[in-house]
């Protein structure tokens, strides 16, 4: 199984730590502070953009040729929906928009840089929230941070590099992964735990292999392992189900391109009912439709889309324990790009 293309260690795309867990924070207060006045609280109601919004971007490095294609490979997601990105092209100097890392203002709601390790993207408006990730730190949420990074695209792109671009611009619109659909049943695909009896092994780079027994690593064993070299709890936060965190909740779907391409070996069977079956560069049919569903075109669905969003700011701005600090993440949350 091992030596076939399909069977290489993908390179995951993460958050930083610190990232992760300040959103982990925000949400707990977040959902607890909701629950005493029994009303829903869905934070997918908060990190989506506002239906109809022009969202801006701008570039930290790369060439113009970079930033263009990256626009165009954009245009399948906002030429579906009702969400447009504003990339702040000049015609007069031919140039995009571009951040720097000493910004105290906000040159722009989605923030690319190239120059951190692998791809990743802060979920939606999160891009635009103060509290997420720490100050000294190349991602968060600030206007001197990254928010969506796509490592080494000005050297070398990957063959696959429009479907990167997209898998993680729709993170940024605030789409998670699809194997963590809440009910994908996906977690009981997975091969958590090695083979009985299996005896670490491990190639020059330290990528884990089956043993001179033909016995298998588990994912929690691969993944500790070169490229990812993740710990358990970090595995279980990327992989394990997320929680039914909004009400725009569809079908499971293989084809998405927010369902990583992993090995046939970690999963139970093969071929198995959460491998991937799109090609992994444009949006599926399903992708198309949730982003319709997020994002609406009909006036009378986005004006519901958006009362929603308000009514749980609403909710949660009138609790009075509501620390100042996550007080403050509720403002950026709440405000209009640009503003």
């Amino acid at each position: 199984m091992y030596g076939q293309e399909n069977d290489i260690e993908p390179v995951l795309d993460v958050l930083p730590d610190s990232v992760v867990a300040t959103m982990e924070v925000r949400d707990r207060w977040f959902a607890a502070a909701a629950a005493p006045e029994g009303r829903a609280y869905f934070l997918g109601d908060l990190v989506r953009w506002p239906v109809g919004e022009r969202i801006r971007v701008a570039f930290l490095g790369g060439d113009t040729a970079l930033h263009r294609d990256i626009e165009i490979a954009t245009r399948q997601i906002t030429d579906t929906c009702n969400i447009s990105f504003d990339f702040g092209f000049d015609p007069e100097t031919g140039r995009y928009r571009s951040w720097s890392r000493s910004d105290a203002d906000y040159r722009a709601d989605i923030r690319v840089s190239f120059d951190q390790r692998g791809f990743n993207s802060l979920l939606g408006r999160d891009a635009i929230t103060a509290t997420i990730g720490m100050p000294g730190e190349p991602m968060g949420g600030r206007p001197h941070q990254g928010s969506l990074n796509l490592g080494g695209f000005p050297v070398q792109r990957p063959a696959n590099w429009m479907g990167v671009v997209r898998h993680e611009f729709l993170h940024a619109v605030a789409f998670r992964h699809e194997h963590q659909h809440p009910l994908s049943g996906c977690e009981l695909q997975f091969r958590w735990e090695d083979d009985p009896g299996y005896l670490p092994t491990t190639d020059q780079s330290g990528r884990y292999l089956p043993d001179s027994e033909g016995r298998y690593p588990g994912v929690y064993t691969m993944l500790a392992g070169y490229p990812n070299r993740w710990p358990r709890d970090r595995v279980d936060h990327n992989l394990r189900p997320r929680p039914a965190e909004g009400a725009l909740i569809g079908t499971f779907d293989q084809a998405s391109i927010m369902l990583y391409r992993f090995p046939a070996v970690y999963y139970r069977t093969n071929p198995n009912p959460c491998a991937a079956t799109g090609n992994g560069i444009d949006l599926s049919d399903g992708d198309v439709e949730a982003l319709r569903r997020a994002y609406p075109f009909d006036a009378g669905a986005a004006g519901v889309q958006n009362e929603r969003r308000t009514g749980v700011v609403e909710v949660l701005s009138a609790v009075k324990e509501l620390p100042d600090e996550l007080r403050s993440a509720l403002g950026n949350l709440a405000r209009r790009p640009g503003a």
